[in-house]
Parts: structure tokens; C-alpha cells; sequence
């Protein structure tokens, strides 16, 4: 028997065109679940791509609607952005200017939140100086470039030191934005956790005409690395 079981085995490897049941079970399963979900190929290919944009969606990138008119004028009502959620992974941390989308549950309201950064983990944030500015530890920083047209710094007052993991986000419509100022009382201070950041806007990419790349201003270049931010500030 054993004999015969060997000559059997042989005799399949000798003809190496001819499929085993594994292979005859391997090439058999697509046309199997083609034949079996309605509209065949179709349907198949429908779900790879929804699968795929689903894991884009998810590791990669975003798209959000801009809600409210707190980023005017860089990003207004409607306008979709696509949130890189790669820029803050393996190692990296938001930068002073970023814009970034964060989740606000526990700080701000149980939503999603786009915002720039304005202090880090380590600054002392203060505004306002002489000439109406918001100062980074002890530099005055020059928002012009972005801030609404006819808008202050801020009407509040504030000075705050960020802990570190956290963020002090502003909105650049500084009159229509209810951001970090506005919760100073409460739980966290209005800081942000870092760990809370869903990604960093990157792209406006609707509607078509006011399509743009959200570049972080050099207004904070010369903002000087706070204590605890070290040299890698």
C-alpha cells in the first residue's frame, strides 16, 4: 500500500500542468465569489476599492468640511481640506502654525475641531504686548499673513504657560472663534493633548477655485525654543 501510495505521488509530479486540490481550491475561489455576489466582477472590484479608500481613510488622510467661519480668511465655510495623518506619527509633533483637525471631546464640545497652533509643550504664551501682538516666549509674532482682516490678537487677555503634550490652538478669525481662550477655566486649561490631534490640514481641495496648500507661516520662525522643548525645538 505504501508502495502504491508513492507511485501515486509520482505520477502527479510528473505532470506538472496538473493542478493539486490546493491549487484547484485556490484558483476555483475567485470565480466561486464572482459567481456567488450578486453582480460578479463588478461587485468584487466595488468592494477592493471601498476597502482600500476605507484604509486611506483611516491611516492616511481625511477629508473635513470646514463648519464655521473661525479660520477665515485662510479656510471658509464649506471649504473641504484633507488632513495628512501621517504628519504627526512616527515621532514627529505639531509646530507652532500648523493647522491642525483635533478631537474636542472633554475640551471643547464632542466634535471635531480645526484650528492653527499657536504654543507648544514649554511655551509661555501672552498677549498682548504694547503693539497689540501675541508674544511666544517673549518673542512678538507677526500674524498679519493670516489673521482676519480687522481683528485683533485677541480682546482677551491671557497668559499661559502650555504643559508639555499639550497645544494652545487659536482660530485666525479671532472674533468668531471659540478656541483655547475661551476655556482656560476649565478642565485642561483649553490645552490640547497632543495624543487628541487627528492630523494636520495640509490641502484645500474644494471647492476647485479656491484650491490651495496650507504652508505653515513664517511668523513663528523666530519664535525662540521654550525650556522644555530643549534644542529640537
Amino acid at each position: 500500500m505504501d508502495t502504491e501510495a508513492q507511485q501515486t505521488e509520482r505520477d502527479r509530479s510528473s505532470h506538472p500542468g496538473t493542478p493539486g486540490p490546493e491549487g484547484r481550491s485556490r484558483s476555483a475561489l475567485a470565480p466561486r465569489m464572482t459567481a456567488w455576489l450578486p453582480g460578479g466582477r463588478i461587485t468584487v472590484t466595488v468592494f477592493a476599492c471601498l476597502a482600500f479608500v476605507l484604509l486611506l481613510n483611516t491611516f492616511v488622510a481625511q477629508p473635513f468640511e470646514i463648519p464655521s467661519g473661525s479660520m477665515e480668511r485662510g479656510l471658509r465655510i464649506g471649504d473641504r481640506v484633507l488632513v495628512n495623518k501621517l504628519a504627526y506619527r512616527f515621532g514627529a509633533q505639531p509646530r507652532r502654525g500648523d493647522v491642525i483637525v483635533f478631537d474636542g471631546t472633554g475640551y471643547f464640545g464632542d466634535a471635531d475641531y480645526v484650528k492653527r497652533v499657536v504654543g507648544v509643550g514649554g511655551d509661555h504664551v501672552v498677549c498682548c504686548d504694547k503693539e497689540g501682538r501675541i508674544e511666544v516666549n517673549d518673542r512678538p509674532v507677526d500674524e498679519s499673513s493670516f489673521l482676519y482682516p480687522g481683528n485683533s490678537a485677541s480682546s482677551v487677555p491671557f497668559d499661559v504657560a502650555v504643559p508639555a503634550g499639550r497645544l494652545f490652538v487659536l482660530g485666525d478669525h479671532r472674533s468668531r472663534s471659540s478656541d483655547s481662550r475661551d476655556h482656560l477655566g476649565s478642565p485642561g486649561g483649553g490645552m490640547i493633548p497632543v495624543d487628541d490631534v487627528v492630523g494636520r490640514a495640509d490641502w484645500i481641495v474644494w471647492p476647485y477655485g479656491h484650491w490651495a496648500h496650507l504652508r505653515r507661516p513664517q511668523a513663528y520662525a523666530r519664535v525662540p525654543a521654550a525650556p522644555a522643548e530643549g534644542a529640537h525645538g
